[in-house]
């Protein structure tokens, strides 16, 4: 078995995760009203936790596959990137970065900061696992719909996305291979052009200078010390939410939330929910809890 034959089968085992109960967490049914209104606000910061505890299932998960079992098996790297690889005999080693959403959230809020140097033999990908307690706001956590893309193209979105220089410029982390793993860095950053209308202009006649494909993006070192040279000679902010899941428009992730959001959960569309629980008019919100938990 090589490596994209591993991604390959892990994938299509991971697809059937779709409407699945993981019991790891139970959230007790509210007893009134204004318990459920509450709690319909607050449910979203048990994401982290769940998001962690759906990773631990997931690798369990994983190793149920028989398939893989003459191989060796799969385990989760914490820290690590990606969240899960696999140990044995297959190279390059498969691994899958696994990203859970919480779509009563108002986006998705999971990054994707790896460097594409990371995907050249696409040997990693990203799974995202939409979940939502089986009732709404109560309940175990279940799986609504997973989605599996490949890293690369991950990378090459968000970075195709956002560079735009000299507004914005994406840059490569530092070589650093000769530290030891816990201090190698491997993470993209984000920064903005925070300088007068005159010296946009001298900075839009650098990249000018730099030829048609002055700026497409590469991970190349001659580009990138270009794009060093403006940040040493221009005034930049880092821009704290780069790499966003939810902005950096793959065609496929995009695909997958707007079939989330419209799918149908608990009597109305996810997206539906979404709205009237971040509505301003906390009244609508009680009427839909009330009838939907029979209160």
């Amino acid at each position: 078995m090589n490596t994209h034959e591993a991604i390959a089968l892990a994938g299509k085992y991971l697809e059937t995760l779709s409407e699945h109960t993981f019991d790891v967490l139970n959230i007790s049914k509210p007893s009134d009203v204004d318990t459920a209104v509450n709690l319909s606000k607050v449910i979203s910061k048990l994401s982290p936790l769940v998001g962690n505890l759906i990773e631990f299932e997931t690798v369990k998960f994983l190793n149920t596959i028989s398939e893989f079992n003459s191989f060796g098996k799969w385990v989760r790297q914490d820290p690590g990137f990606p969240d899960a690889i696999f140990s044995g005999s297959i190279s390059p080693t498969p691994g899958f970065e696994i990203k859970a959403w919480f779509p009563l959230a108002t986006e998705i809020t999971a990054r994707f900061k790896d460097s594409q140097n990371h995907f050249q033999n696409d040997q990693t990908h990203v799974v995202m696992l939409a979940w939502l307690p089986e009732f709404l706001i109560y309940g175990k956590p279940k799986i609504i719909d997973v989605c599996i893309v490949s890293g690369l193209s991950v990378a090459q979105a968000r970075d195709n996305h956002y560079h735009n220089p000299p507004d914005y410029l994406v840059i490569e982390p530092q070589d650093t291979s000769g530290r030891t793993q816990n201090l190698q860095q491997t993470n993209t950053n984000g920064f903005k052009f925070q300088g007068t209308v005159e010296a946009r202009e001298r900075a839009e006649q650098i990249v000018k200078s730099w030829g048609a494909s002055g700026n497409i993006y590469s991970v190349d070192p001659i580009y990138q010390s270009k794009l060093q040279e403006l940040i040493g000679q221009f005034p930049y902010r880092g821009d704290t939410n780069f790499a966003k899941m939810d902005r950096i428009v793959h065609p496929e992730i995009e695909t997958f939330k707007s079939s989330v959001l419209n799918s149908n959960f608990c009597g109305k569309t996810i997206d539906q929910w979404r709205d009237h629980i971040n509505a301003s008019n906390e009244n609508i919100i009680q009427a839909d809890l009330k009838n939907f938990l029979g209160l």
